[in-house]
């Protein structure tokens, strides 16, 4: 072979090795790095939440339908945790402004929720109640509507007024005039139900949710709409969160089809 030949297949050799080369750098690159414009850019969605443990203050009347709730939330967002703590809405006030460590808050009145403005994120309603009286198991009363509940021979409990179910109880019967003095004044909704369930208290005003959930142990007897009151149930984000964007997230679930179907299933009303 000529010298010339040979310089002229090691300069093609050279040539082909380099655009091998610089193929598998370019191969190599994009396995490596994501391209700018790929998934790794995007906002995440709700079903990517962040992870957490998150702690819910809940009014007292939302206990069965939040524990249903909670646990489809959980299915939906594997890793996270919802914890409830249930209380009157004024109890649960009271526990936000003293720092208590909770990341989302749902009242059973928007009074209650606008003064915590400083505390909380952009409430927004996420579900409505009405009230209905609750009888004593098989009624032996009689009871029928609001002005029974003057009777004095009656024993009738009513939750306090500064709790939201008592503020719209004074508000319905201060309408119809209806004078009833209680019996006792109890310091969420569930309360009130309870001491009519034990025969306690022959009548009591509760959320028509919370009746419902007591099978034959009262009877329920339905007020008038324009003799009711429409209680609304707003749900924020504390601003003491820890957990400040997964709490955004179950927050803004309780408005989705999901959340609502369960709510509505429960009695509740939609917003």
């Amino acid at each position: 072979m000529s010298p010339t030949l040979t310089r002229r297949r090691t300069v093609a050799a050279t040539a082909l090795s380099a655009a091998l080369l610089a193929g598998l750098t370019a191969c190599g690159s994009g396995d490596d790095k994501p391209a700018a414009s790929g998934t790794g850019s995007a906002a995440p969605s709700a079903s990517a939440a962040p992870q957490a443990n998150l702690t819910v203050l809940a009014a007292s009347s939302l206990t069965d339908v939040f524990k249903t709730a909670g646990a489809a939330y959980e299915k939906a967002h594997p890793g996270t945790k919802v914890t409830f703590s249930f209380a009157g809405s004024q109890e649960l006030a009271a526990q936000v402004k003293q720092g208590a460590p909770a990341d989302a808050l749902v009242t059973a009145d928007t009074k209650t929720m606008d003064g915590l403005k400083a505390e909380t994120g952009d409430a927004k309603i996420i579900a409505k109640n009405r009230l209905v009286i609750a009888a004593g198991k098989g009624n032996p009363f009689k009871i029928d509507e609001l002005k029974d509940l003057a009777d004095t021979k009656l024993k009738v409990v009513l939750a306090a007024p500064e709790v939201p179910v008592g503020r719209y109880s004074k508000q319905i019967l201060d309408a119809q005039k209806v004078e009833v003095k209680p019996v006792s004044q109890e310091p969420n909704v569930r309360a009130v139900l309870g001491k009519v369930e034990m025969g306690e208290a022959d009548a009591g005003l509760v959320y028509k949710t919370d009746s419902a959930k007591s099978g034959d142990k009262v009877v329920t007897v339905e007020i008038p709409d324009e003799q009711n009151a429409v209680a609304s149930y707003p749900a924020a984000t504390l601003k003491q969160s820890k957990n400040t964007e997964a709490a955004a997230v179950f927050v803004a679930w309780l408005s989705t089809p999901e959340a609502q179907k369960i709510l509505q299933e429960a009695g509740f009303q939609q917003p």
